[in-house]
């Protein structure tokens, strides 16, 4: 049985027409590494899977995994030394690096980082295939095997070629209703928001960072939450504009395209009523905010602002009104040369940055025992975002992996993005 490609997995397609979109899991395991046997784990879990032999017909938006042996094999990378560093150079690499498009295809790479008495296993993909949380499962599975574990659910076949988006949706008159009175202000938006400086809109080049917050920072996050009344997301959202912010000194002289725009990617499968164990895919949608982050604005005050952009983006699902306007995009942007192809986003769709967000705590955890691993995400910024926020709660602790384009931002310019974001929650910390 051949499966449908649903419409963000075209747009993952098209993009990566454009340059590598991949993204990368890390998941350190606190065992000895055996490369003879996490290979076995790996391979024999992917056959168990049915992940292999993928065949994707883009002209028909068909995929087809056939079958076959698993044939994976894992890069070893020494990382005693100083881990976190070898993790970047590694992951970076990984992510502007294209899987081969040839039949039968593999759309999975590994490695793996030595420490003394651990390692981290790096699980690379191609987007297409799946969304963040298929992914966690699937290394959960391989871990699992490792270390010679179970985990209720992870034996269960998985689904491989589930019906597209609007046949799991029902548009229902409420969203339908907010979906056309409120496209009016996104355009607008769209109009007034600040477009970033590239240097070289050919270079599509990838860099990676990593950071965490500790317990202790986020904690602040979560009470500062509970007292006004917002999400976590609504926080990281407002944290990224504030951070972003000195960057688009610029806009305070232009006419009209005075906001800052960043957005955040949203897993639709409850919207889809569909399970995130067994159902092997991309389920996301997105939405944008919007802010002229005016200088000296308090943290809370922005975060406010956000909150009334987020709540209505709730009320009508219009997350899920995104996948039109991807749909929309995929028609046009053919008819462009290459150059002005990687150039349509910035111009039509000018987005500073980006925020996928998920927990671990509900996807890996079992019980009320601590997660026994630590986990780190970093994704391709494709040709929408220059830079990228993957956030992972792993206890209580976030860990962020960030993908910044080199044409947009330097290593130094990410430096201080990070530094103005943990600095913006100490503030938080200490008025707590």
């Amino acid at each position: 049985m051949a499966g449908k490609l649903n419409i963000f997995q075209k747009t993952l397609l098209q993009w990566n027409t454009m340059y590598p979109y991949n993204a990368v899991h890390l998941v350190r395991v606190p065992l000895h590494l055996d490369k003879v046997r996490l290979t076995h784990s790996i391979n024999s879990q992917l056959e168990n899977c049915g992940l292999t032999g993928l065949s994707i017909d883009d002209r028909k938006g068909a995929f087809h995994y056939y079958g076959g042996p698993a044939l994976s094999e894992i890069k070893v990378v020494q990382g005693e030394k100083d881990p976190r560093a070898v993790l970047r150079e590694e992951t970076e690499e990984q992510l502007n690096m294209p899987f081969t498009g040839k039949a039968p295809m593999n759309p999975f790479r590994f490695f793996a980082v030595q420490e003394e008495n651990a390692f981290y296993l790096g699980l690379v993909y191609f987007h297409v295939i799946a969304g963040a949380e298929s992914i966690v499962f699937l290394l959960k599975r391989i871990v699992n095997s490792y270390m010679d574990k179970d985990a209720p659910g992870l034996s269960l076949p998985l689904s491989l070629y589930p019906r597209g988006y609007f046949h799991h949706f029902k548009i229902k008159p409420k969203p339908l209703l907010g979906w056309l009175s409120t496209l009016p202000s996104f355009i607008s938006e769209l109009r007034k928001s600040f477009r970033p400086p590239y240097t070289d809109r050919g270079d599509q080049s990838v860099g990676v960072s990593f950071f965490s917050l500790e317990p202790d920072r986020f904690h602040a996050l979560v009470r500062s939450g509970k007292r006004w009344g917002v999400t976590l997301n609504d926080i990281f959202l407002a944290l990224l504009l504030k951070a972003i912010s000195p960057f688009a000194q610029d806009r305070k002289h232009a006419s009209r395209r005075k906001m800052i725009s960043v957005a955040s990617i949203v897993n639709i499968r409850r919207d889809l009523d569909l399970d995130m164990q067994t159902i092997f895919g991309v389920f996301l949608g997105s939405f944008i905010v919007s802010h002229a982050v005016p200088e000296g604005i308090r943290i809370e005050d922005l975060v406010r602002d956000i909150h009334r952009q987020t709540d209505r983006i709730k009320k009508y699902q219009l997350y899920i009104r995104t996948t039109i306007g991807l749909a929309l995009a995929q028609l046009l942007i053919p008819l462009f040369s290459p150059l002005r192809q990687r150039s349509f986003y910035p111009k039509y769709y000018p987005l500073w940055a980006g925020i996928t967000n998920i927990n671990l705590n509900v996807l890996w955890k079992h019980g009320d025992e601590d997660i026994g691993v630590d986990y780190f995400r970093a994704v391709s910024t494709g040709p929408v975002s220059p830079l990228v926020f993957s956030i992972t709660t792993v206890n209580d602790v976030l860990n962020i992996g960030v993908s910044f384009k080199t044409s947009v931002f330097s290593q130094e310019d990410v430096d201080k993005v990070i530094a103005t974001f943990l600095n913006s929650i100490d503030t938080l910390r200490v008025s707590a």
